[in-house]
């Protein structure tokens, strides 16, 4: 599995393989069905504790991505209808403060709908 992991980075480790796996998604890259990689491994590949990979999973598991399989471990799995009424109100804030800051910083509604457009086809290409 290939995942960009900065291990320089203020971002959390396990929040890097979360978001990594979610964009893999999106992308077409990882499908419904896929097994990740053990946490054993994946934690190996990368060289960090086997606990971070663990809570990367969890959360994958909690925003309804995978589901996890007494044989095969993490699969992917989409039921994220439960999870979607919690990600919106997510969302919602922190596009508020996204918002707010780029009225600080002087970006315009449409500059900032510009970019949300190109992450959006990004995604879908």
């Amino acid at each position: 599995m290939f995942l960009r992991i900065d291990l320089e980075s203020e971002e959390p480790i396990y929040l890097q393989i979360r978001n990594e796996v979610i964009k893999g998604i999106a992308k077409g890259e990882i499908v419904e069905g896929d097994e990740l990689p053990s946490v054993r491994a994946l934690a190996e590949e990368i060289g960090v504790n086997m606990h971070t990979v663990n809570k990367s999973y969890a959360l994958l598991k909690e925003d309804g991505y995978v589901r996890m399989d007494r044989r095969k471990g993490a699969v992917i799995s989409f039921s994220l209808d439960d999870s979607n009424r919690k990600f919106i109100r997510n969302m919602e804030k922190d596009m508020e403060l996204m918002v707010a800051q780029c009225i600080n910083r002087g970006i315009s509604e449409e500059e900032a709908k510009k970019n949300i457009e190109e992450l959006f086809k990004k995604f879908n290409s």
